[in-house]
């Protein structure tokens, strides 16, 4: 059975290629809300540009979506958070126009430094009239790029070429992360303090709408130029025509509106000002790379992988997949194994990760949410997935804790897992040896080496003569093939714990069969 997919924006055909290779397509562009809400149900995916917008009402109606791709950088279209809550996979292809939108930010600031444009036009008109368009030179000039990821680091190398002293602000990078680029980090204020032309590359969200604005305008140079390329909404178009207006600034060129098209903005009007029609990412190249990247990502999720680029669960870098991947399915086994053993409605999870783990501390919100899918998933009749495990287990009141310590005897990492419930708890822990190598090495106070797949009953009995060799009878009379044994104690002829691999579905008359057998205390089925 293919998947359905929709395309709602024009998509390049490289893209459309790939995805026709995998799934049924349809390209759909122009719908309205009503329109995508009354088909939307059909698809298992979705893919846009910047045109469609995917609203709450619309991710409600999509009853089989697991994956929202947009071709760009950006998801403001996207109501992200209603597609966390149903498990919807959002992702977004933020490296495929990098290069498109350092170049369109590159030509703006050359073209405002030059006053390219006015003088175009006033040529054109038969006029000559070359001290109007005076410029000015990048050479020894401050430049000061607020937001310091991929675009901006691009625009920062460009720049150096032309002997500019960069500064930038971005809270996510330290000084000497900065000092690598050959680009000193400073605050905004230091920022807008003292650059001679000011670029923004962030997305836009609440600490940075309107981060210019009236107020900071007024603490930067006189005279200052101001460069958007990002998103419309950073600056206060408003402001921004009274300081260009006033001489304050010098010149602006932007690229995005907080309403687009903009035809009730004020800037539209001032000749120092130049504008563009959201063409950063414009390139023939750009949306070839966009549209690849998201149908990649597309296949990827519906064959039930990952998404490269997810913009509403934890990140994970590209050079670190490898090595988390084996703790993330460790956690998510544990997970299972710990809610299916635990009776009651779960109220606390605690997740403590020890030893070399830790050194991942910046990625282990990954390794957590796997856990808490693996817990759920067995008692829940929806979808839980990385995207929204965290988020359903708050909706039911579960608490969920995370803890790190360098201490981890006997093993060189180790992740221990503790689910609460009103009337108990299980405690599970488990390691991972070599590169991938993954093991259950405890059940509360019962070590073992137990490879966390298939089909098990863990079984607590008396240690004493007698008590597993009628057990084991019983799945043997119904034909239910033992593979592995292992059997665990503290003390002799106290508790003990019996864990059984087997090849099949064990029926629950069966399990009250084993469950009868003189010294048993309990068994569960389990299947992992």
């Amino acid at each position: 059975m293919k998947y359905n997919v929709l395309v709602s924006d024009p998509l390049a055909e490289e893209g459309i290629e790939i995805l026709r290779g995998f799934c049924n397509v349809d390209e759909k562009a122009g719908l309205s809300e009503d329109e995508l809400v009354e088909i939307i149900g059909k698809y298992d995916a979705l893919i846009v540009r910047s045109g469609t917008e995917v609203t709450e009402r619309v991710i409600e109606a999509a009853a089989k979506m697991k994956y929202i791709g947009r071709a760009g950088a950006g998801v403001d279209n996207i109501d992200t958070d209603a597609a966390t809550r149903k498990g919807i996979i959002v992702a977004n292809a933020p490296e495929g126009n990098t290069l498109a939108a350092t170049e369109h930010t590159m030509a703006m600031m050359l073209a405002l430094a030059r006053m390219i444009p006015s003088a175009n036009i006033s040529l054109k008109k038969g006029e000559w009239k070359r001290s109007k368009f005076m410029g000015v030179e990048m050479n020894e000039k401050v430049l000061g790029i607020v937001g310091f990821g991929r675009i901006g680091r691009e625009v920062a190398k460009r720049a150096q070429s032309f002997n500019m002293r960069i500064v930038a602000y971005d809270p996510f990078i330290t000084p000497e992360r900065g000092s690598q680029f050959g680009v000193e980090m400073v605050s905004v204020e230091e920022l807008f303090r003292i650059a001679d032309i000011i670029t923004v590359h962030t997305p836009l969200i609440k600490e940075t709408t309107h981060l210019i604005n009236e107020k900071t305008i007024a603490t930067m140079k006189d005279g200052v130029r101001i460069i958007n390329c990002a998103r419309g909404g950073i600056v206060d178009e408003d402001a921004l025509a009274d300081a260009v207006s006033s001489g304050k600034v010098a010149g602006a060129a932007l690229d995005v509106f907080e309403e687009e098209p903009p035809i009730n903005s004020p800037l539209l009007t001032i000749d120092n000002v130049i504008v563009t029609p959201h063409l950063g990412a414009s390139t023939v190249e750009a949306q070839k790379n966009v549209a690849i990247s998201i149908a990649h990502q597309c296949i990827d999720v519906l064959k039930g992988g990952a998404a490269k680029y997810v913009v509403n669960a934890p990140m994970i870098p590209t050079e670190l997949q490898e090595t988390i991947e084996p703790y993330a399915r460790l956690s998510e086994k544990m997970g299972r194994l710990a809610s299916q053993v635990v009776p009651g409605a779960i109220t606390r999870v605690e997740i403590t990760y020890a030893g070399d783990i830790i050194e991942m501390r910046q990625n282990l919100k990954f390794i957590t949410r796997m856990a808490i899918k693996g817990i759920l998933d067995p008692i829940l009749q929806r979808p839980v997935n990385i995207v929204n495990a965290e988020f359903v287990a708050r909706e039911r009141g579960i608490i969920i804790a995370e803890t790190t310590t360098e201490d981890s005897p006997g093993y060189r990492n180790m992740i221990t897992l503790t689910i609460k419930t009103k009337t108990g708890e299980e405690t599970i822990s488990g390691s991972v040896f070599g590169k991938s190598r993954v093991r259950i090495v405890a059940i509360g106070q019962f070590t073992m080496d137990l490879l966390p797949e298939g089909s098990i009953i863990l079984s607590r009995h008396i240690d004493r003569p007698g008590v597993i060799g009628p057990a084991a009878t019983v799945l043997g009379k119904h034909e239910i093939n033992i593979a592995g044994m292992q059997d665990s104690r503290v003390k002799a002829g106290e508790e003990a714990l019996m864990v059984l691999n087997v090849d099949s579905d064990v029926p629950e008359s069966v399990m009250d069969e084993m469950r009868s057998v003189s010294g048993i205390l309990s068994a569960t089925f389990v299947r992992l």
